[in-house]
């Protein structure tokens, strides 16, 4: 097998013929409707070495837990762990306690992987010393909604410019999406901290980051990505998000960025020029009269490929995902549950 091996200073190089046991781990509620899907992706995985499933289930309400139930006994490879709290860090300290391996891959309910994902996370953390590799997270929609929002994820103008979503070149990164870990390293750090019901991924490699570990991005691994396909589903995904990001700045304050406050102080600009405005302060209208200019010209750009009827949702999407994790940030309880 030929390997293009991804350099890192003082980095030990690959060994193909060696492929370790690999554990995957996968967090579920209520994922009737992919989990069939995104279980085949991990069991079909063309990967040499030996492989596991391990899955977290949640309280659903819906079919998830027999559609798991009956997965399970068609392949002696996956087994499932109770999760009764539902949270997905919780499910995933729990899944990664029952793993057999000592590289932990981690899979999302929602995620769907190309057939070489695992044999390509073991080769680049072979090649690099990394703690924690990952790629893109491709978000692909079937309904104009869901396209317009994969769109959106997709690019600059909905999620700004993190490599895991709008792709680049390999390297150290803050963050990546999933991860594929050495169990090593998230002893080192104590797992993933279970009061982090989201943004628990980046707040873990933010941990690893500070104890001399790196995370490393690379485009060679790259995964399918269900998007949410409602606007009201849109909203309350990215103000939780919003929540959790600013829940992330509590605790570690010296990563706050001025990506982390451009949606909420966009968000008090354009309320407050609205407000301005309506009063007779007619400059006060710049303000938002500039972002939905922005807004739409930008989707102009970055969805001149989508059919029709996605580009006239484009817009509200980007409005949405950024109006909601602004609003997450300002409103994000010191509480937060």
């Amino acid at each position: 097998m030929s390997i293009q091996p991804e350099q890192q200073p003082g980095a030990a190089g690959p060994d193909a013929a060696e492929y370790p046991g690999v554990s995957v781990v996968m967090t579920v509620l209520n994922e009737e409707r992919h989990l069939a899907s995104a279980v085949r992706a991990v069991l079909d995985q063309d990967y040499p070495g030996e492989l596991e499933l391990v899955v977290a289930l949640g309280p659903s309400t819906d079919a998830t837990d027999a559609i798991a139930a009956e997965l399970a006994a068609q392949d002696s490879r996956m087994r499932t762990v109770p999760n009764p709290e539902g949270a997905t860090p919780v499910g995933l300290n729990r899944a990664i306690k029952d793993a057999k391996y000592d590289i932990i891959v981690r899979v999302d309910g929602h995620a769907v992987l190309p057939r070489d994902y695992v044999r390509t996370a073991v080769e680049v953390l072979q090649e690099t010393g990394a703690d924690n590799v990952g790629g893109i997270m491709h978000a692909e929609g079937t309904t104009p909604f869901e396209k317009a929002v994969a769109c959106a994820t997709n690019s600059w103008l909905g999620v700004g410019g993190a490599r895991f979503h709008v792709g680049g070149e390999a390297g150290p990164a803050e963050t990546v999406y999933l991860g594929s870990f050495r169990r090593s390293a998230l002893e080192r750090v104590g797992g993933f901290d279970e009061g982090m019901r989201r943004a628990q991924d980046w707040e873990l490699n933010y941990r690893l980051r500070r104890s001399g570990g790196t995370v490393w991005f690379t485009p060679r691994m790259r995964v399918s990505y269900r998007p949410r396909s409602t606007v009201k589903a849109l909203a309350k995904q990215y103000f939780r998000t919003g929540q959790w990001r600013r829940e992330v700045v509590r605790r570690h304050s010296e990563t706050v960025s001025a990506r982390y406050l451009a949606p909420p102080l966009a968000l008090v600009g354009m309320v407050g020029g609205t407000i301005a405005g309506v009063a007779g302060f007619w400059p006060g209208f710049v303000i938002p009269g500039g972002y939905l200019a922005g807004v739409l010209v930008g989707s102009a750009i970055v969805g001149r490929k989508l059919p029709w009827k996605s580009k006239l949702m484009l817009p509200i999407v980007c409005a949405t995902m950024h109006t909601s994790w602004g609003a997450g940030f300002i409103f994000s309880p010191r509480n937060l549950k």
